[in-house]
């Protein structure tokens, strides 16, 4: 493929720096998350209005476990009360919610609004907001290689990508980390194999959706070449 315009179909972000931003202001911890959380609802609506496909949020992986118990309860509060909260911008928007991740360990109470917002939008045909919550790459290939072997079938790449959490969900062309770090951390290890990364200094409860905007223009100017040399891919 050439250097192309077109919006990426399927964006993942790494939501980075809602810890560092609360220390900043002095203010604990929490308050990053909630300001966090209002950002990826206002980078959700503005994803839906440029007409992106699918949109990943990172939003706990199997390692944040690790975190002070206060902490981790906060978050998965806060992932409650906005499932509960966020139907109307759901509906308005046509935006269908998914989950990606393990659904072990996850409390009762937060499962249960997760399932009842999933079965609520799963009509909606617009934006798919995938929420990987509880979830880490390494985890999701064990988890889809278990699956297969207990099928009985042949292990290859086809078949594994058919046991992943989302399987129809086509790879992110564009994966997003804020806070300027450069690393991966567990996510979508076996979907990103060919992804275009873009790193933010900016940290995530400081983004804004003409950030999101200028990620794509960046996007946009990458000669994707999926393996291959300048030539042998139209």
């Amino acid at each position: 493929m050439t250097e192309h315009t077109a919006l990426p179909r399927h964006i993942g972000i790494i939501m980075d720096g809602n810890g560092r931003w609360a220390k900043k202001r002095g203010q604990l911890r929490t308050q990053g998350h909630l300001e966090g959380l209002k950002t990826a609802r206002e980078i959700a609506k503005a994803a839906s209005d440029m007409g992106l496909s699918y949109l990943t949020l990172y939003t706990f992986s199997t390692e944040n476990w690790k975190r002070n118990k206060d902490e981790v309860g906060f978050i998965m509060n806060l992932v409650k009360k906005y499932l509960r909260s966020e139907l109307d911008l759901c509906r308005e928007n046509n935006i269908r919610i998914r989950h990606a991740g393990n659904r072990e360990n996850l409390p009762k109470d937060v499962l249960r609004e997760l399932d009842e917002t999933c079965e609520d939008t799963r009509n909606y045909n617009g934006l798919q907001v995938i929420l990987a919550l509880n979830y880490g790459g390494r985890d999701e290939i064990v988890r889809a290689a278990k699956k297969l072997l207990a099928a009985g079938e042949t292990i290859s790449e086809e078949k594994i990508s058919l046991y992943l959490d989302n399987p129809d969900v086509p790879d992110p062309d564009l994966i997003i980390r804020t806070a300027g770090e450069f690393r991966t951390s567990n996510f979508l290890l076996w979907e990103s194999a060919y992804a275009e990364y873009y790193i933010s200094d900016k940290l995530w409860p400081d983004w804004i959706p003409g950030d999101l905007a200028e990620a794509i223009s960046s996007y946009g100017k990458r000669n994707r070449r999926f393996g291959s040399v300048p030539g042998d891919i139209a």
